[in-house]
């Protein structure tokens, strides 16, 4: 009986086994399957992608239950589950560009625009054009009940406009100013916390939004903190908001289906402030919506990752794509600590609470350690105040002076301490808000309180409330991500950097400061650092720019912004691999004088260049009648038009040479006369020919090449420095130079 019932469960096993697979081969994952360019009109994209979906599958039934979306407003390709052989053969048939699994990216999570000059007289803007701009963002979805995003004074939306306001909870709807908001959840997978709706939740969304284009909102502060006027870079301009990010992160799939959707609305340009791992172009969903919306004339900026200060960190490096790094701007945040011995000192960090010029106990982490005995208190570090290794009753009432900045504020907190003043080796240039009045300070002044608490029966501090002071600036972010690229070695990314450092913006009250169920800290505005922060900076300079040339291209307004931004000085080595070519100047890049363009069929002869097959490129440009040799091959080391020019060598070479061909607009006064100004660091030999230019009419092009030399016998790595500026006496427009060398091949 025992046996008949051994080889029953055995069969239940195997039965259960093959129904829903032993190991990762046998699981549905969801894939997305591109397939280039938009179909014919009269085709019907949903038939097409089942019928090859059902083909792979072998079973139309399955094919139907697996199938999730379709794309096919503004570029053609579907979402599946699929096993890996279904994946396999899909990716063979002759109308698929890729495929590639579904993956879940991330966020990289005022005064900025004074910093930057950006004029707020409608004498210096041009406010009709600004509002028939349509600024798009993929996020967590915006808070319109912020006074950022007042319509009062705004007309009804451009007539392009083609979007649609979903409904929500928590969400008011739509008006003049946020015209615009979807949201996008294809795997069905809400998070607990958060509803179906365009509604932020997490605050991100809105902090973008309105520092990109939120109106003026005067006397706004975080509780009395950075208190002046907070307002977006383009006021005028409209706010479409794509939601593709919640709570558990951003899916590739709900990516594409807001490009999708962005542009097809008819918006003017893009902002993602999302990344994650670099791929290859086309298995990549933010390099494949920006570039079918780049081939719309639409504009995507991206963040550029917060992976500094780390060499290969930087995201988001298609070439269609202005990716933007992280600076700072001249205000940082003071705290002020007292001891009851009088001694002052001033410590960093964003603190909203005031002890209200009252004396707290102070104790450190190594006073109030748990001694129960119990080993579990034991896993941490009682001197950086490690959760579990203090005594509440040692803790209670008191402010703590801890080593290390890991978060220690929230155990601090849940002890009932009154405060928390934590000592850093090194003092970073990004804070986070404490949740209870709290500080961080540098190891020599650490020691001080140390001193104190040791010296004294009854030690009492003080914390105060941040203050804003001024500092030395611009200098890149120590998070910002640095290059050089993985994906190619030629193309200098970040292209440029914005202030992303501590900005001050709208904020949702869906949530609180810090997210922490225990903080009810919901003033509507906030203090954010990343990426994400100096993106939006970035689009609206961008957006400031087109208002004044509705005409120019994409790439137009990039070389704008690129061959005009002020050239920054890092606090390492690693230059303009974080900096590129430096903190955007949207004021001066309103009138460049030349301009580096690039065309659809210019970034299709460098993808041939890259390797790319004609097959797949037929399917990106929707005419199966060109191929590779339909074009005019390209020449240089890098085969693109870029504003900067760069390329990476390997550790074997001993000399290098590069050569790089342009071409230059005029769009300036028409009849000009150029001449290259060049700038080498030593070792590096750069070669203009010709040396001037001269144009006799506006929109003409002239075309010169750039030979860059040098030796590289020493040991790597190391980069060597350059520019080339044309200048005319009144435009000065600089392209960046830089050889990289790194001590193996990557």
């Amino acid at each position: 009986m025992s046996d008949t019932i051994l080889v029953f469960a055995l069969c239940l096993y195997l039965a259960a086994t093959l129904i829903h697979g032993s190991n990762e081969s046998n699981q549905r994952k969801p894939h997305i399957v591109y397939m280039g360019d938009v179909p014919d009109p009269e085709v019907s994209v949903t038939n097409v992608h089942l019928n090859l979906l059902s083909k792979a599958i072998g079973d139309e039934q399955i094919a139907r239950e697996s199938k999730i979306h379709s794309y096919g407003k503004s570029f053609n390709g579907f979402v599946a589950n699929l096993l890996p052989h279904e994946a396999k053969k899909l990716s063979e048939e002759d109308g698929v560009v890729s495929v590639f699994e579904n993956t879940r990216r991330k966020l990289h999570t005022t005064r900025s625009w004074d910093f930057l000059r950006m004029p707020t007289s409608w004498k210096l803007r041009n406010p009709k054009v600004e509002s028939n701009i349509i600024v798009a963002l993929m996020d967590t979805g915006i808070w319109v009940d912020s006074p950022s995003f007042s319509d009062k004074g705004f007309g009804p939306p451009p007539p392009k406009w083609k979007g649609k306001c979903d409904k929500g909870s928590n969400f008011t709807g739509c008006n003049k100013k946020v015209i615009g908001a979807r949201y996008y959840n294809l795997d069905k997978s809400f998070p607990i916390e958060e509803d179906p709706t365009p509604a932020d939740y997490m605050g991100h969304g809105t902090h973008t939004s309105s520092t990109a284009a939120g109106v003026s909102i005067h006397d706004a502060s975080l509780y009395g903190i950075a208190k002046g006027t907070a307002r977006g870079g383009v006021p005028s301009a409209r706010i479409a908001m794509y939601k593709v990010c919640w709570s558990g992160g951003c899916t590739d799939m709900d990516i594409l289906a807001g490009f999708d959707d962005a542009i097809h609305d008819g918006v003017d340009l893009i902002s993602v402030s999302i990344g994650g791992p670099s791929r290859d172009f086309f298995e990549d969903p933010i390099a494949i919506g920006a570039f079918h919306a780049m081939k719309k004339r639409i504009l995507t900026s991206c963040s550029a990752g917060n992976g500094g200060p780390d060499l290969f960190s930087v995201e988001n490096v298609a070439p269609w794509v202005l990716t933007v790094g992280a600076s700072s701007m001249d205000r940082d945040f003071r705290v002020d600590i007292q001891l009851g011995n009088g001694i002052k000192i001033a410590g960093n960090g964003i603190n909203t609470y005031s002890t209200k010029k009252k004396m707290y106990p102070i104790t450190s982490g190594t006073l109030a350690g748990n001694l129960t005995g119990n080993s579990t208190y034991y896993t941490g570090n009682t001197s950086a105040c490690d959760h579990g290794t203090l005594s509440q009753d040692k803790v209670k009432g008191r402010i703590m002076y801890c080593l290390g900045n890991s978060g220690q504020d929230s155990t601090i907190k849940q002890l009932d301490g009154v405060g928390a003043i934590m000592s850093v080796t090194e003092l970073l240039d990004v804070y986070y808000i404490t949740l209870l009045p709290g500080s961080l300070v540098v190891v020599n002044d650490g020691n001080k309180i140390d001193r104190y608490i040791n010296s004294t029966k009854n030690p009492k501090a003080m914390i105060d409330r941040s203050r804003s002071v001024n500092m030395t600036a611009p200098f890149v972010a120590s998070f910002s991500a640095r290059g050089p690229q993985m994906i190619n070695h030629n193309i200098l990314k970040p292209d440029v950097v914005a202030p992303g450092l501590n900005i001050l913006a709208a904020y949702t009250t869906l949530t609180s400061l810090t997210g922490d169920p225990s903080d009810n800290r919901r003033p509507g505005y906030n203090i954010i650092s990343g990426t994400s922060m100096s993106n939006p900076h970035a689009i609206a300079a961008a957006a400031y720019v087109k208002s004044f040339h509705p005409d120019w291209s994409p790439a137009a307004i990039k070389s704008a912004l690129m061959t005009t931004a002020t050239p920054m000085k890092t606090k390492d080595k690693t230059g303009k691999l974080g900096s590129g070519a430096g903190q955007i100047n949207p004021v001066r890049a309103v009138h460049p004088g030349l301009i580096y363009d690039i065309s659809f069929s210019s970034y299709i002869r460098f993808l041939c260049k890259e390797g790319y097959n004609s097959t797949a490129l037929n399917k990106l440009i929707g005419d199966k009648g060109h191929s590779c040799s339909s074009f005019k091959p390209v020449h240089g080391t890098d085969g693109l038009n870029y504003p900067s020019m760069h390329t990476r060598i390997n550790s074997t070479q001993t000399r290098f040479s590069a050569i790089f061909y342009r071409t230059v607009t005029e769009v300036g006064t028409g009849s000009s006369s150029y001449k290259a100004i060049v700038r080498a660091s030593k070792g590096l030999s750069i070669e203009v020919v010709p040396r001037t230019l001269n144009f006799s009419r506006l929109h003409e092009k002239k075309s010169f090449k750039v030979i860059v030399k040098g030796n590289s016998a020493e040991a790597g790595p190391w980069s060597r420095s350059g520019a080339l500026v044309w200048s005319d006496g009144k435009h000065s427009v600089k392209s960046s130079i830089l050889i990289y060398k790194f001590s193996e091949l990557i």
